[in-house]
């Protein structure tokens, strides 16, 4: 790996460590879960990273893709199940992490179990180990303690101005063959629940991103797809992130860029029996 793509992706984890530290202390209950995540997402750039993807919040049996919106008047409720997924990039070189926090409570066997999983797979984290054996001790280390891996969510290679790319590592057991290689950079992501271990989409869509250009018909549409194209680097984006768009206007543009197929919507991930969901994660560099 050149020494400049190095520091970079360096530079991207040490900036995350110091959102997450932030992180954790406006995750309480009480707390506006559309400020944490302002506050969140601006934190970082003050820190001089850029955002590779709105913060994750994800509570209870949402496991992923949700940002709040605009108008969300949602807050933290003790007991809550709190995922918080972090994306930080410094030219394009991603670091993608993720820690759970449980609202009045000092730990939780799941949030547990999904932190010991995430530390089993990453002694894997090597060149030559194959994507089932770290699969394997993810389900295995989650069974054992009496949770299950969510089998269709995945950890994941990142590459420059690119969240998920090959190969994935699912959190269930498989037979994939491929082999982890030297310089790889991998978002080891564990997703532990307490229910049948499946997502499902569910609405609304929050996060959206470029996927290509297409003709559209309104002016509005037109312009999102440019901020997605440059503004926001062809990385993931959130709703409320475009401004001076009325919402009426802004929901007819945005089902318009998507019926185009020149943004692909991430809808928001929950597990199937309304499971509560823990995510741990770590961004390494193979070795």
């Amino acid at each position: 790996m050149e020494k400049e793509v190095l520091e970079s992706y360096h530079k991207a984890i040490e900036i995350s460590d110091e959102v997450i530290k932030f992180a954790k202390t406006t995750i309480k209950e009480g707390e506006s879960v559309l400020i944490i995540a302002e506050k969140i997402e601006n934190k970082t750039k003050e820190l001089g990273g850029k955002i590779a993807f709105p913060l994750n919040i994800g509570i209870n049996e949402v496991a992923a893709h949700f940002t709040p919106d605009a108008n969300d008047t949602s807050i933290l409720k003790e007991n809550d199940i709190v995922k918080i997924d972090i994306g930080v990039h410094i030219d394009g070189y991603i670091a993608d992490r993720a820690f759970t926090i449980c609202i009045g409570k000092k730990s939780h066997p799941l949030i547990d179990a999904a932190d010991k999983a995430l530390n089993e797979a990453l002694k894997l984290i090597k060149a030559g180990t194959k994507v089932y054996e770290i699969s394997e001790v993810v389900e295995n280390t989650l069974t054992e303690l009496g949770f299950n891996p969510i089998r269709n969510l995945s950890g994941h290679r990142v590459d420059r101005f690119i969240e998920h790319a090959h190969p994935s590592i699912p959190n269930g057991k498989n037979t994939i063959q491929d082999e982890l290689e030297s310089d790889q950079v991998i978002a080891m992501e564990v997703f532990a629940t307490t229910g049948s271990g499946l997502v499902k989409d569910s609405r609304p869509i929050l996060i959206y991103e470029y996927s290509e250009d297409k003709p559209v018909r309104l002016w509005e549409a037109r312009k999102i797809l440019d901020m997605a194209k440059n503004q926001f680097e062809r990385l993931p984006f959130a709703k409320r992130w475009i401004k001076g768009i009325s919402p009426v206007k802004l929901d007819l543009a945005l089902m318009q860029l998507l019926e185009a197929e020149a943004l692909n919507g991430h809808p928001i991930l929950k597990e199937i029996s309304n499971g509560l969901v823990a995510q741990s994660e770590e961004t390494v560099i193979v070795k």
